[in-house]
């Protein structure tokens, strides 16, 4: 049976109502979702940050590996050409050899070298590690008592808005598609979710703009359905009268 255009409007307005203890329930919640999302990215942020670091600590402690075997490899040539020094048969084999060990020895210097910079490199990763746990730390005792409060209110929620969803569903099926996409629409731009409001004292009851006295008159009878021109918003219901104007006054 085709609904009447008074019908239609009544229908939207128990949705609305619907949608608004919804919205209420959600505001309750506050900024609280967020800030439990934020800090869990936060937190695997620092997770990421300190897995990168250890990382590079691992790279670091493997070339001091490569430079300590490379130390101990020269410390052994440098013994074996000193040992060959000792049978030498002329100038020249000695200097040669005295030559590799000079180069021995030079290897060696620039492994410490090596050894002593991802020394220093660790240290500071690892104070960095040890400052980003701490952080870490924090962060976490933050999340859980977030998430406490979070569960708390939604735990004193969650049956009213259980019920509240499936009479919105309910009551969403008795609006035609066309009317009810207009509806969701209007609602989704809506930054206080009003998406269909009566006229209070002579203005919209979404943007508080002045309604014209025919256009009340439409919107009483209940024949069209009529829009605010300047938000969009439906207008469903005309409530209360205009103040009076003072003569005189403007």
């Amino acid at each position: 049976m085709e609904l009447t255009i008074a019908q239609k409007l009544d229908a939207l307005l128990k949705l609305q109502s619907i949608d608004s203890q919804l919205d209420e329930l959600v505001k309750i919640r506050g900024s609280l979702p967020e800030e439990v999302r934020d800090l869990e990215d936060e937190i695997i942020g620092f997770e990421t940050r300190i897995s990168k670091f250890q990382d590079e600590v691992k790279t670091q402690d493997d070339e001091i590996d490569r430079n300590k075997t490379a130390k101990k490899d020269a410390e052994k040539l440098i013994t074996r050409y000193k040992e060959q020094q000792m049978n030498v048969r002329n100038n020249r084999e000695y200097d040669a050899i005295s030559k590799e060990i000079e180069l021995q020895s030079l290897e060696i210097e620039l492994a410490d070298k090596r050894i002593n910079e991802a020394s220093f490199r660790i240290r500071t990763k690892e104070e960095e590690i040890k400052a980003t746990q701490a952080a870490l730390n924090e962060r976490k005792e933050d999340l859980k008592v977030k998430k406490q409060e979070l569960d708390q209110i939604l735990a004193e929620s969650q049956e009213e808005e259980k019920t509240l969803k499936v009479e919105r569903d309910e009551q969403a099926l008795t609006i035609e598609e066309r009317l009810l996409k207009s509806y969701d629409r209007i609602r989704g731009n809506a930054l206080n979710g009003l998406a269909v409001v009566p006229v209070r004292r002579g203005a919209c009851g979404g943007c508080y703009n002045v309604v014209p006295p025919q256009r009340q008159a439409d919107i009483k009878d209940r024949k069209k359905i009529i829009v605010c021109e300047h938000c969009g918003r439906i207008l469903a219901d005309v409530e209360g009268a205009p103040e009076p104007v003072t003569p005189g006054r403007r």
